[in-house]
């Protein structure tokens, strides 16, 4: 029998050779060819024979109940809450919380059923002082090994509902033949959990190091694998959490969970909007009411101008999007004649906040005029609207749902274009069509 070499595998897009190269000759990557050990014929899975396919008409649909976690931030990102069988990838730069959300979750849904905690990183002494400080009541189960085949085992015996596998990288499988972290050992662990989930209606989570991009480290191929990913955002020195849904089989994808780190664990923020606002107004600020997902979310828009020392003015923006930033500034020269082009911009959402929505669109335009105005917003004004490359002013998705959480905190003079059809019982709006009609609200 021949014997079995080694294949580079590209980790970009698969792609295999005999020998090791810098440069993947498929899709152009560099320095994504990883060493993998293929597996012995006695350890391939083989052909049972037994399935078949079936018409559509056929298969019988069934609608689980979602099991709620218990934390209200962390079911909104999973669409509404738990499905048995689900695998959970979660990401985050070290020391975000996400050891921290995962002990606190499965306090919650012990009494729901058994919890496996499965830790190749820390012993069990320091999970049970971390339990401590967060007030963990729960007799978990914990299985501090790195030995996959292992912790299924356990889960199986105890018959564990939900399991918790932190980390990925730090697990082993005697599928791969490989050290732990690498693509095969990875990709084989997280293979195994899915099977396992799948088989027993069981609920895995799954922790993931991220890399320096803030990518989850690992093949691609892993985020393929799994039905939801959630990615945890924020400062390991600010208290504010965010928690982003990039891929959820049962549930939508653009919702986001807002928790703040404390010193008795996290905590999911009811009333997010008052986070994101400052309690004055001041020159170059704004007020948007933006979606994010089905949530309305009030947030803060600021800018700065400074005269510029180079030849090309520096346009940086953390929060909103640089493109639509230089778009905006086109629009307010050409349509406003206001004269961006000799200073410096520096736009910035407060709270660490990713403003992609356009409805926005209004808020940065009118915050970038009242700096170059020097002239700030009457009081409690937001903003809602998008704006097109001749100054016209159009309406966006849930105009009603933004202004009624608008009004909810006190904003009495809102801003929407003239042809969204808004009725909100306690809103005062004023109505504009293009840009050079809304700026008229500083000459109020």
């Amino acid at each position: 029998m021949a014997k079995s070499r080694n294949q580079f595998v590209c980790t970009e897009c698969g792609y295999s050779t005999a020998g090791w190269m810098g440069k993947c000759p498929q899709c152009g990557a560099w320095n994504t060819l990883i060493e993998e050990t293929p597996l012995p014929e006695s350890a391939k899975p083989k052909r049972s024979g037994g399935a078949s396919a079936q018409r559509l008409s056929r298969v019988k649909a069934t609608e689980s109940d979602r099991i709620s976690t218990g934390i209200s931030e962390l079911d909104r990102t999973l669409g509404g809450g738990l499905v048995p069988g689900m695998v959970v990838l979660l990401g985050g730069d070290p020391g975000i919380g996400k050891s921290t959300l995962l002990l606190q979750m499965a306090d919650k849904l012990d009494p729901l059923g058994t919890v496996l905690y499965v830790s190749g990183e820390e012993s069990a002494a320091q999970i049970k002082l971390r339990a401590e400080r967060l007030g963990i009541a729960s007799d978990l189960l914990l299985y501090c090994e790195p030995d996959v085949e292992g912790a299924l085992s356990e889960a199986e015996k105890h018959a564990c509902k939900y399991v918790i596998v932190d980390s990925i990288q730090t697990m082993l499988t005697s599928e791969a033949n490989s050290q732990q972290g690498t693509v095969s050992q990875v990709r084989g662990v997280t293979a195994v959990l899915t099977r396992y989930a799948k088989d027993n209606g069981a609920i895995v989570f799954i922790v993931g190091h991220v890399t320096k991009e803030g990518a989850i480290a690992g093949p691609k191929v892993l985020e393929h694998i799994v039905d939801t990913v959630l990615y945890f955002e924020g400062s390991r020195h600010e208290g504010l959490r965010l928690l982003r849904t990039e891929k959820n089989r049962f549930g939508a994808t653009n919702e986001i969970g807002i928790f703040e780190m404390r010193e008795d664990g996290m905590h999911a923020v009811s009333n997010p909007s008052q986070l994101f606002l400052s309690e004055h107004t001041n020159i170059g600020c704004a007020v948007v009411s933006t979606m994010e997902g089905t949530r309305p979310l009030l947030a803060e828009v600021q800018s700065l101008l400074c005269p510029t020392l180079y030849g090309s003015p520096r346009r940086t923006a953390i929060g909103p999007d640089i493109i639509r930033i230089n778009v905006l500034l086109a629009v307010l020269e050409r349509k406003a004649h206001l004269r961006f082009s000799d200073k410096d911009v520096y736009c910035n959402v407060a709270g660490q906040l990713r403003l992609s929505d356009r409805g926005a669109d209004l808020a940065i335009a009118l915050c970038l005029a009242s700096s170059l105005l020097e002239k700030a917003l009457p009081s409690q004004t937001c903003a809602i609207g998008e704006i097109g490359l001749t100054g016209e002013i159009r309406p966006v998705s849930h105009m009603e749902t933004r202004v009624k959480e608008a009004v909810r905190l006190g904003y009495q003079n809102i801003l929407v274009p003239r042809r969204a059809k808004i009725n909100v019982e306690g809103a005062r709006l004023r109505s504009v069509s293009d840009i050079t009609e809304a700026l008229m609200v500083f000459d109020n």
